[in-house]
């Protein structure tokens, strides 16, 4: 076990950002930065003991700025909300459209661009710890929020992501982790060859512009039915028009049960890497990265390409604050906010 602390660039206003390089003993080391709460990498062994990076990024804190999610902690609200705005208790709250009309991902300064604090400590289970103060307004959000999110790299191969909040007044809140992984350990091979699956017989429906509309579509028999395993390209070019619309798959599953539960198993066959999905979250985004952003380049110094990499975002539904049967979503005023999920990696 250990923790080695190292600079990893400056922003543009001067500020010190730092990376974070936790190891186990077990042959697996997890590498975090301070800005943005991002996953740098996450290298684990494969069949045969050797270690690959699973998650995608980049070589420069410089490649991590603007509206780049890789690796990044999402909030204060993960996914999209209908027409960047909301109403709570009485009044309205408008926020940045940064995704067409509507507001994604906590908005452009959420976040994924601010410089958390950061606490690492070596125990027999290393972890690091970020906090951050988010100011009332800011990004539109209400209440005075501090939040803190914990990466641990547990004895058995595991990344267990806590999430922890405090607000003085009544918010939305929805935290996840925007990690976009290939289990392959390559960067540029798809993961079409990617067995996935998901306990979920429910999607939510949404429009065009993946806002939901309120009702669920059954996954039985369709492409988007994960229940067993099945390879990511055996149904991602089907005929099947929000397929189509988003070259890939970017859609909010309905995870059976509740608490905390296994919620997904990946499997890739020429790595033997299995990565398994836990939380208490009621929804999980499964995005496919169907188009990469121009200029992206990854550690490979290559350009990132469509359908390296998928993404497991456990959340609460999309939009939910214009749903009122849709789970969870809103952090009390002085009502602690908890939430954790886990990755668990293995070989076969």
């Amino acid at each position: 076990m250990a923790v080695e602390t190292k600079p990893f660039g400056q922003l543009p206003d001067g500020r010190d950002v730092t990376a974070y390089t936790l190891s186990n003993g077990n042959n697996m080391f997890l590498t975090v930065t301070n800005y943005g709460c991002r996953i740098l990498s996450l290298q684990v062994p494969d069949r045969d003991g050797k270690l690959g990076d699973v998650v995608l990024g980049h070589r420069t804190l410089e490649e991590y700025f603007g509206a780049n999610y890789q690796g990044a902690a999402i909030g204060r609200w993960g996914n999209r909300i209908d027409g960047a705005a909301f109403t709570l208790e009485g009044r309205e709250y408008s926020l940045a459209k940064n995704d067409g009309q509507n507001s994604l991902h906590g908005g452009p300064g959420g976040f994924h661009q601010a410089l958390w604090q950061g606490h690492a400590q070596d125990d027999e289970e290393p972890w690091v710890r970020f906090t951050l103060k988010s100011p009332d307004g800011e990004e539109g959000f209400p209440g005075n929020l501090e939040a803190s999110i914990t990466y641990t790299l547990t004895k058995g191969n595991c990344l267990k992501i806590s999430y922890q909040a405090e607000s003085d007044a009544t918010t939305p809140y929805n935290p996840t982790n925007h990690s976009f992984f290939n289990l392959s350990g390559d960067p540029g091979k798809d993961v079409l060859g990617t067995s996935l699956t998901i306990n979920a017989q429910r999607v939510t429906q949404v429009r065009d512009d993946l806002i939901p509309t309120g009702q669920f579509i059954q996954v039985e028999n369709g492409p988007l039915d994960f229940r067993s395993p099945k390879l990511l390209g055996q149904d991602m070019f089907a005929d099947d028009h929000l397929i189509k619309l988003c070259g890939g798959y970017d859609h909010n599953f309905c995870i059976d049960s509740s608490g905390f539960r296994k919620i997904a198993e990946a499997y890739e066959p020429d790595s033997g890497r299995v990565m398994e999905v836990f939380t208490d979250m009621p929804g999980v985004q499964l995005y496919t990265f169907n188009r990469p952003g121009p200029g992206l380049t990854g550690k490979d110094g290559q350009p990132m390409r469509p359908h390296t990499a998928f993404c497991l975002e456990t959340q609460f539904y999309p939009d939910t604050m214009h749903h009122d049967h849709f789970p969870g979503g809103f952090l009390e005023k002085g009502q602690p906010f908890a939430s954790e999920t886990v990755y668990k990696f293995s070989a076969r």
